[in-house]
């Protein structure tokens, strides 16, 4: 396959805790390069004078200057990530075209899928390849009543979204986990999990049936979104 080309970054947050973490991260991935680690805004603004840069892993509360303001000022080929403690700034985040809005504490799993998305959309499609291998595990771990659960991804039938939580409909049982159905779907393997609605990811295997607009899934009719359309239709009619 096609080598995917390098791309420049910076990470721009006001905690040097939060800062490491990202570069940590960074350096599992091959074709990215830190090219700066700020501190505050305007140490960003100086390197970006200086140097080509293609993308900003920017936090938003900061002082003096916030990151919306710094995504504001700035080129826009410059493209941006956010990394934030805060959903409330979630919408005007996505209004500035980011590429992806990172919740901390972030994982290497979610980092990864936000700079595939990068590169999904400003390099020609390209995936990029990890210098790490990661595990394709059948199961993974979500916190439930101070807990963690394990999850078998057999078990799964569907992930249901209600805002700031989520309900896994397992075989036998329902777990509730806080978390947003972003972050569980970036734990999903893709061969077997399908996002077929901004509040729903199926089990491909569990599909009984599905028409244009819903997927039937163990007689649980799912509603199909008219943005993932296309895509699950296009999937689906391959089996």
């Amino acid at each position: 396959m096609q080598q995917s080309k390098t791309i420049s970054c910076i990470i721009v947050d006001d905690e040097f805790i939060a800062r490491e973490i990202i570069a940590i991260h960074i350096s599992k991935i091959s074709n990215i390069n830190i090219i700066a680690s700020c501190s505050n805004v305007m140490e960003a603004f100086k390197y970006i004078s200086k140097h080509k840069i293609d993308l900003v892993f920017l936090d938003i509360n900061m002082p003096e200057i916030s990151g919306i303001s710094f995504a504001k000022s700035i080129n826009k080929d410059i493209k941006i990530i956010f990394t934030t403690a805060y959903r409330d700034y979630a919408v005007e985040g996505f209004e500035l075209q980011a590429v992806d809005y990172l919740l901390k504490p972030i994982s290497f799993e979610r980092l990864l899928k936000a700079v595939n998305t990068y590169f999904e959309i400003y390099s020609n499609k390209q995936k990029i390849i990890t210098e790490h291998h990661i595990d394709s595990n059948e199961f993974m771990f979500v916190r439930s009543d101070r807990i963690m659960v394990k999850i078998d991804f057999n078990n799964v039938i569907y992930i249901e979204s209600y805002s700031d939580y989520i309900k896994i409909h397992l075989s036998n049982k329902t777990i509730v986990t806080r978390e947003t159905i972003s972050a569980i779907e970036a734990k999903l393997p893709k061969k077997l999990f399908l996002r077929i609605h901004r509040s729903y990811i199926i089990s491909i295997k569990h599909i009984t049936s599905f028409t244009n607009e819903q997927v039937i899934i163990l007689k649980k009719s799912l509603p199909i979104s008219r943005s993932y359309k296309s895509k699950v239709l296009q999937l689906l009619d391959t089996f």
